[in-house]
């Protein structure tokens, strides 16, 4: 199951307040800006920055 496009909307980064987008693997939430990786676990995007992994920017789904 994927992210509802509305909810997508509007998450942003908690740390640098910009966009996310979903990874190609559609495991994660990637901010634009920072390139921090927020995962989501059982459907449920997990926003907090201690959880973030920072990607390489190739890593996002377009």
């Amino acid at each position: 199951m994927t992210i509802d496009p509305q909810l997508l909307e509007i998450l942003a980064c908690p740390l640098c307040k910009e966009d996310v987008k979903l990874t190609s693997d559609e495991k994660g939430l990637k901010c634009v800006k920072c390139h921090r990786v927020y995962p989501i676990k059982d459907d449920i995007p997990v926003m907090l920055i201690e959880e973030a992994k920072i990607e390489p920017e190739r890593a996002t789904k377009d």
